[in-house]
């Protein structure tokens, strides 16, 4: 491709709706040898002639519905890490499962890259390397639960799923309010253990290993401040005790000497 953005439509029309020898075609012209295919029911991976893999799950693909209907409804296209996503509406048809349709939507994800061909003096082009079809939960399970039963099952068990985070929203408001106290540094005493607990859970589960490390780093610096305050401490304590005596020693010059003996005392 010469300008991914414009052609891509085109390429996406010949996968699904193209005849067979289109859709080889189009595979062997547009997508790198070792190129990558990723759906919900099946995966590639990247190796050398990878490719055929992909040939082999399209040619599978038509076998199942010789007429599939697409129309592309958008393309973004992210320039600088080169990637394409293509918001897709489909119709499946299976044709030896009676009365079988399904009307999907996706979002198809095209990583590409820039290779230089033979005979190609003025630039490179760019290339397929990995193809991931993104298919909303609703969606994906009209391919094995057709006639709405599948999606009348997902939209349930959302619904469902919303109404226990609502109730556990208002349960658990009580932690809403201490992260908040936590965030604007109002948490004191047991709240500000427990947040700080509890953030360092999830820091560490998010971070894993770099995090651990980062962590001893951490606790390394922490160590070396508490000394460098402790020396410091006693630097300033010394200096209290040197001017307490100092001030005690002026105070008994200029105070008359008492001795004590039995009952008497003497005033030298």
């Amino acid at each position: 491709m010469d300008d991914p953005p414009t052609e891509i439509e085109n390429i996406v029309l010949l996968l699904t709706e193209g005849t067979p020898k289109q859709q080889e075609t189009t595979i062997n012209q547009y997508f790198t040898p070792t190129a990558s295919f990723t759906h919900p029911f099946c995966r590639t991976g990247s190796f050398q002639n990878s490719r055929l893999l992909i040939h082999s799950i399209f040619r599978w693909y038509k076998i199942m519905s010789p007429r599939i209907s697409a129309h592309v409804l958008g393309i973004a296209y992210d320039e600088k890490n080169m990637v394409l996503y293509v918001d897709i509406k489909q119709v499946f048809a299976i044709w030896f499962v009676p009365f079988h349709r399904s009307p999907v939507r996706l979002t198809t994800k095209l990583s590409l890259t820039r290779r230089r061909e033979r005979g190609m003096p003025e630039g490179r082009r760019y290339y397929i390397q990995s193809q991931e079809d993104l298919y909303p939960v609703d969606q994906m399970v009209k391919f094995f639960a057709p006639w709405g039963a599948g999606t009348t099952v997902v939209y349930t068990w959302h619904f469902i799923a919303t109404g226990f985070c609502v109730l556990l929203a208002i349960a658990f408001a009580w932690f809403t309010a201490l992260q908040e106290r936590y965030a604007t540094g109002k948490a004191r005493g047991v709240e500000q253990v427990f947040m700080q607990g509890v953030e360092g859970i999830a820091e560490r589960r998010i971070h894993g290993r770099q995090r651990r490390i980062d962590g001893r780093q951490a606790a390394d610096q922490v160590s070396e401040a508490a000394s460098e305050f402790k020396q410091s401490l006693l630097a300033n304590l010394d200096a209290d005790t040197d001017e307490l005596v100092q001030r005690q020693r002026g105070d008994n010059e200029s105070t008359p000497a008492i001795e004590q003996f039995g009952k008497m005392q003497v005033v030298t």
